[in-house]
């Protein structure tokens, strides 16, 4: 049976709606369907365990909290989603803490922008659905 090219399915989880909406549009771009977006840590967890998305794009700081209670809450329940953390706070301890926790890759929103779209792609790749 031919193998059908199915886009990559995206969850957005950012405290702010600006970057959710440009982050939409450059993944819409290339092809990639957000299926939801959220900005605080409970709203992400539930659209993301009821949209099963293939990759998530992570931002640490959420409304209310932070992206690694999320990571950790979706990686426990459905551990095939893969995680691409995008963030202003970027230093080495975060990063330790996300990719310790199961992230593909972790981005710095001020300098690796450009990057987000490749990631997600190269990630959709470690999801396993």
């Amino acid at each position: 049976m031919p193998e059908r090219h199915v886009p990559v399915k995206v969850f957005l989880a950012d405290d702010w709606a600006p970057i959710r909406t440009r982050v939409a549009a450059m993944l819409q771009a290339r092809a990639m369907t957000v299926v939801g977006q959220a900005e605080t840590p409970q709203g992400a967890i539930d659209g993301i365990l009821s949209t099963r998305p293939d990759v998530v794009v992570l931002d640490v700081q959420l409304a209310g909290g932070s992206g690694l209670e999320v990571l950790l809450t979706v990686r426990r329940a459905v551990p095939e989603i893969a995680f691409v953390v995008f963030s202003n706070n970027s230093g080495l301890a975060f990063r330790k803490r996300y990719l310790g926790g199961g992230a593909v890759r972790f981005l710095d929103k001020s300098i690796e922008f450009e990057q987000l779209a490749q990631s997600v792609a190269d990630a959709s790749q470690h999801a396993t659905h």
